[in-house]
């Protein structure tokens, strides 16, 4: 996501008008414009006044990404039932259809029964709950997926 369009969504979400940040900012409505259809950029001084008005840091501002804080929002409301009945799959199959796709074609079982030699090793070895191992075994596939991507 660019700076402009980071700079619009904080101030959306925020419910506030262009006019009403300016007038806050002490700049024109021109200006917040022009910062967000990334004409121009705003200084230091007015990026750190437009963090607090919108009520996050500084580098969530220049970070902002709306779809993930609504999610992380959305997850941290609901608690363990409800979070338990949200079909995931589902819900990350609209922005990533290969995973409706990928049982017809990948060997599931064989995958599985690997995935599951990992969990029971992390389990024991370490003394995790399912969960956790689970959790685990999740962040160390992100973590080798991000050292691939930016190779």
């Amino acid at each position: 996501m660019n700076l402009g369009n980071s700079l619009f969504q904080a101030r959306k979400k925020n419910g506030l008008s262009q006019e009403e940040t300016a007038e806050r900012l002490g700049v024109s409505r021109q200006t917040i414009s022009k910062w967000e259809t990334n004409e121009t950029v705003p200084d230091i001084y007015q990026s750190k006044k437009m963090a607090k008005i919108y009520h996050i840091s500084l580098d969530e501002l220049f970070d902002f990404d709306l779809e993930i804080k609504e999610i992380q929002e959305q997850i941290d409301k609901a608690d363990e039932k409800a979070q338990a009945k949200i079909d995931w799959t589902k819900a990350w199959s609209k922005k990533y259809p290969i995973l409706v796709q990928y049982r017809q074609k990948v060997n599931v079982p064989h995958f599985a029964f690997k995935l599951n030699a990992m969990l029971d090793e992390l389990k024991e070895s370490y003394q995790l709950s399912e969960q956790d191992a689970v959790l685990v075994l999740k962040d160390i596939l992100y973590t080798a997926w991000k050292v691939r991507k930016n190779t």
